[in-house]
């Protein structure tokens, strides 16, 4: 498997380097996960980490790669299958 190292942008990862598994595509995972264990042995924090292009070229604006910026509160939206019937909505009033 190849992989790439992708910068990390805010959160308690700022700075850093990490080598990401690239998939199929040759592109990393569209949101990464870090769980934290917690230091009272409880169910651990997870950081989420969102895909976003690193930045664009000057002349012909092609994209320099990507990087991970910190989600706070974020959650990974569910899969959907477009065979799937959305959800209905709530009723008023609950």
């Amino acid at each position: 498997m190849r992989s790439q190292p992708t910068p990390f942008e805010g959160g308690p990862m700022d700075g850093r380097t990490l080598p990401i598994l690239l998939g199929p595509t040759g592109h990393p995972s569209r949101w990464y996960e870090i769980p934290v264990p917690a230091p009272d042995g409880g169910a651990p924090t997870v950081l989420l980490y969102e895909r976003v292009p690193a930045g664009y070229s000057k002349r012909l604006g092609l994209q320099r790669g990507w990087k991970y910026v910190y989600a706070p509160g974020g959650q990974k939206p569910k899969l959907r299958w477009p065979w799937t019937k959305p959800t209905p909505p709530a009723p008023p009033g609950e």
